[in-house]
């Protein structure tokens, strides 16, 4: 029973850094289509793609 919840919470938390992530790209000054390539790869590659992102991605 504990593990369900723990989990669960793990889960919401790692819902909002992706939510996080997913908005920061929005608000970039990217280009559109760099926009659409970071978010299709943070949605499709959560842990790949936010390492990818916090590492490569648009700064500022």
């Amino acid at each position: 029973m504990l593990g369900f919840e723990v989990t669960g919470i793990f889960s919401l938390i790692w819902l909002v850094i992706i939510l996080w992530a997913i908005i920061k790209v929005v608000q970039s000054g990217a280009g559109a289509l760099s926009k659409a390539i970071w978010i299709i790869v943070l949605l499709f590659l959560p842990v790949i793609g936010l390492i990818a992102w916090l590492l490569f991605g648009p700064k500022g």
